[in-house]
Protein backbone atom coordinates (compact mmCIF):
# COMPACT_ATOMS: atom_id res chain seq x y z
CA UNK A 1 0.00 0.00 0.00
CA UNK A 2 2.66 2.59 0.94
CA UNK A 3 4.46 1.86 -2.63
CA UNK A 4 1.23 2.40 -4.56
CA UNK A 5 0.77 5.88 -2.33
CA UNK A 6 4.47 6.63 -2.86
CA UNK A 7 4.00 5.87 -6.78
CA UNK A 8 0.75 7.86 -7.27
CA UNK A 9 1.99 10.61 -4.73
CA UNK A 10 4.99 11.04 -7.53
CA UNK A 11 2.76 10.81 -10.70
CA UNK A 12 0.46 13.18 -9.25
CA UNK A 13 3.58 15.59 -8.35
CA UNK A 14 5.16 15.26 -11.62
CA UNK A 15 1.48 15.89 -13.44
CA UNK A 16 0.88 19.00 -11.37
CA UNK A 17 3.93 20.37 -11.91
CA UNK A 18 4.10 19.46 -15.55
CA UNK A 19 1.16 21.33 -16.08
CA UNK A 20 2.50 24.46 -14.41
CA UNK A 21 5.74 24.27 -16.66
CA UNK A 22 3.78 23.82 -19.78
CA UNK A 23 1.37 27.16 -18.56
CA UNK A 24 4.54 28.98 -18.02
CA UNK A 25 6.29 28.22 -21.14
CA UNK A 26 3.39 28.57 -23.17
CA UNK A 27 3.55 32.02 -24.33
CA UNK A 28 7.57 31.30 -24.85
CA UNK A 29 7.00 28.54 -27.10
CA UNK A 30 3.76 30.46 -28.77
CA UNK A 31 6.89 32.91 -30.07
CA UNK A 32 9.16 30.12 -31.20
CA UNK A 33 5.87 29.10 -33.17
CA UNK A 34 5.38 32.38 -34.41
CA UNK A 35 8.79 33.07 -35.70
CA UNK A 36 8.93 29.71 -37.07
CA UNK A 37 7.22 30.07 -40.15
CA UNK A 38 4.09 28.60 -41.96
CA UNK A 39 0.61 30.25 -41.91
CA UNK A 40 -0.93 27.70 -39.19
CA UNK A 41 1.77 27.82 -37.36
CA UNK A 42 2.68 31.76 -37.12
CA UNK A 43 -1.30 31.46 -36.40
CA UNK A 44 -0.83 29.21 -33.52
CA UNK A 45 1.80 31.04 -32.13
CA UNK A 46 0.34 34.30 -32.41
CA UNK A 47 -2.74 32.75 -30.43
CA UNK A 48 -0.84 31.18 -28.02
CA UNK A 49 1.07 34.56 -27.19
CA UNK A 50 -2.39 36.53 -26.95
CA UNK A 51 -3.91 34.30 -25.54
CA UNK A 52 -1.95 33.59 -22.48
CA UNK A 53 -2.28 36.39 -20.60
CA UNK A 54 -6.24 36.81 -20.73
CA UNK A 55 -5.97 32.95 -19.61
CA UNK A 56 -3.86 33.47 -17.13
CA UNK A 57 -5.93 36.11 -15.29
CA UNK A 58 -8.66 33.70 -15.23
CA UNK A 59 -6.89 30.84 -13.71
CA UNK A 60 -5.98 33.26 -11.11
CA UNK A 61 -9.57 34.19 -10.40
CA UNK A 62 -10.68 30.10 -10.23
CA UNK A 63 -7.30 29.70 -8.21
CA UNK A 64 -7.88 32.39 -5.43
CA UNK A 65 -11.73 31.13 -5.08
CA UNK A 66 -10.63 27.88 -5.23
CA UNK A 67 -8.38 28.69 -2.48
CA UNK A 68 -10.78 30.27 -0.36
CA UNK A 69 -13.39 27.66 -1.00
CA UNK A 70 -10.74 24.92 0.15
CA UNK A 71 -9.47 26.89 3.52
CA UNK A 72 -12.72 28.07 4.27
CA UNK A 73 -13.93 24.09 4.06
CA UNK A 74 -10.68 22.78 6.08
CA UNK A 75 -12.32 25.79 8.72
CA UNK A 76 -15.66 23.93 8.68
CA UNK A 77 -14.32 20.73 8.66
CA UNK A 78 -12.19 21.36 11.62
CA UNK A 79 -14.57 23.16 13.76
CA UNK A 80 -16.91 20.52 13.65
CA UNK A 81 -14.01 18.63 15.04
CA UNK A 82 -13.18 20.41 17.84
CA UNK A 83 -17.62 20.66 18.63
CA UNK A 84 -18.25 23.93 16.93
CA UNK A 85 -20.72 22.28 14.00
CA UNK A 86 -23.17 25.22 13.68
CA UNK A 87 -20.93 25.98 10.46
CA UNK A 88 -21.35 22.76 8.78
CA UNK A 89 -24.84 22.22 9.80
CA UNK A 90 -25.49 25.09 8.01
CA UNK A 91 -23.42 23.97 4.82
CA UNK A 92 -25.70 20.96 4.85
CA UNK A 93 -28.80 22.16 5.37
CA UNK A 94 -28.69 24.75 2.28
CA UNK A 95 -27.27 21.61 0.15
CA UNK A 96 -30.22 19.69 1.49
CA UNK A 97 -32.53 22.23 0.66
CA UNK A 98 -31.35 23.09 -2.72
CA UNK A 99 -31.29 19.57 -3.83
CA UNK A 100 -34.56 18.76 -2.17
CA UNK A 101 -36.19 22.01 -4.27
CA UNK A 102 -34.67 20.71 -7.02
CA UNK A 103 -34.18 16.70 -6.80
CA UNK A 104 -32.46 16.51 -10.76
CA UNK A 105 -29.23 17.11 -11.79
CA UNK A 106 -29.06 21.15 -11.83
CA UNK A 107 -30.15 20.80 -7.51
CA UNK A 108 -27.02 18.87 -7.23
CA UNK A 109 -24.71 20.96 -8.73
CA UNK A 110 -26.33 24.38 -7.41
CA UNK A 111 -26.22 22.71 -3.97
CA UNK A 112 -22.62 21.92 -4.64
CA UNK A 113 -22.34 25.19 -5.69
CA UNK A 114 -24.01 26.75 -2.73
CA UNK A 115 -21.44 25.20 -0.43
CA UNK A 116 -18.44 26.39 -1.92
CA UNK A 117 -19.66 30.06 -1.82
CA UNK A 118 -20.46 29.96 1.49
CA UNK A 119 -17.17 27.94 2.35
CA UNK A 120 -15.37 30.65 0.32
CA UNK A 121 -17.00 33.79 2.22
CA UNK A 122 -15.97 31.71 5.28
CA UNK A 123 -12.84 31.43 4.18
CA UNK A 124 -12.71 35.29 2.64
CA UNK A 125 -14.41 36.17 6.50
CA UNK A 126 -11.59 34.69 8.32
CA UNK A 127 -8.75 35.67 5.97
CA UNK A 128 -10.33 39.72 6.79
CA UNK A 129 -10.00 38.81 10.27
CA UNK A 130 -6.10 37.26 10.08
CA UNK A 131 -5.10 40.37 8.46
CA UNK A 132 -6.95 42.85 10.60
CA UNK A 133 -5.13 41.27 13.21
CA UNK A 134 -2.01 40.67 12.13
CA UNK A 135 -1.80 44.49 10.95
CA UNK A 136 -2.73 45.42 14.41
CA UNK A 137 -1.06 42.81 16.50
CA UNK A 138 1.87 42.11 14.00
CA UNK A 139 3.75 45.29 14.75
CA UNK A 140 3.72 44.96 18.16
CA UNK A 141 5.53 41.61 18.22
CA UNK A 142 8.00 43.31 15.53
CA UNK A 143 6.89 42.51 12.50
CA UNK A 144 6.80 43.96 9.40
CA UNK A 145 4.12 44.91 7.31
CA UNK A 146 4.90 43.57 3.49
CA UNK A 147 2.04 46.03 2.07
CA UNK A 148 4.21 49.54 2.19
CA UNK A 149 7.24 47.74 1.26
Amino acid sequence: RAIVLAVVGLFITVAVYGAVALIVKADDFGVYLAQRGGAVTKHLGRWLVHGMPPFLKLLSLIGTFAMLWVGGGILVHGLNEYGVSAPEHLLHTISETITTAMPNGIGAALAWLASASVSALIGVIVGAIVAVLWGVIGPLFGAKSTAHG
